[in-house]
């Protein structure tokens, strides 16, 4: 467990605002991408990243810390995640609206292009995934999950996991070799 963690869940218990500033900050790229690749609508994922800190804010006061901080965000996000895709409730993709959010001062408009259509073959090909495989990859790849608690939040063995991932990552590839070849 990291040291800052530990001390930003003691100042949460403590009623320290920039605390939880301080967390959301550390965390929310890595959230975001987590939902992201899970439901494929950048504004449905900002949606679950934004309710898992607002319920995290909720329980700050009495939250105790027993492992990874961005590991239990992380779980918190895929299973909302996950929810909102068993309840049917995504939206259309936000077009122009989503590239504006995701443009960085930091890359030229060429660079941004070439990311942006990166992501956009990317998230194409994780979409094409079966959802068991899609949430392994993501989980373990954006969550930063072992395989261990994936399995537990899967309900299913490590080596089930460990084949989910293996497959997902050669399917993956597989759709991104044929696009290129396009």
């Amino acid at each position: 467990m990291m040291v800052e963690d530990r001390v930003l869940v003691w100042r949460l218990n403590r009623g320290d605002a920039a605390a939880l500033s301080r967390v959301y900050e550390k965390y929310r790229d890595d959230l975001l991408r987590l939902a992201c690749s899970m439901l494929s609508d950048r504004s449905a994922a900002e949606d679950v990243v934004q309710d898992v800190f607002v319920r995290f804010a909720g329980l700050a006061p009495t939250f105790r810390l027993t492992g990874s901080l961005k590991g239990f965000l992380a779980t918190c996000v895929a299973n909302a995640a996950r929810n909102q895709m068993a309840a049917g409730r995504r939206r259309e993709a936000a077009g122009l609206d989503e590239a504006l959010g995701l443009a960085s001062n930091a890359v030229s408009p060429d660079g941004w292009a070439i990311h942006s259509e990166q992501f956009t073959r990317v998230r194409r090909a994780m979409g094409e995934l079966p959802v068991e495989q899609r949430e392994v990859v993501t989980l373990h790849l954006y969550g930063d999950l072992p395989f261990r608690e994936i399995a537990e939040w899967q309900k299913t063995s490590i080596k089930t996991v460990q084949s989910r991932y293996r497959y997902g990552l050669d399917k993956l590839r597989s759709l991104l070799s044929s696009e290129e070849q396009e």
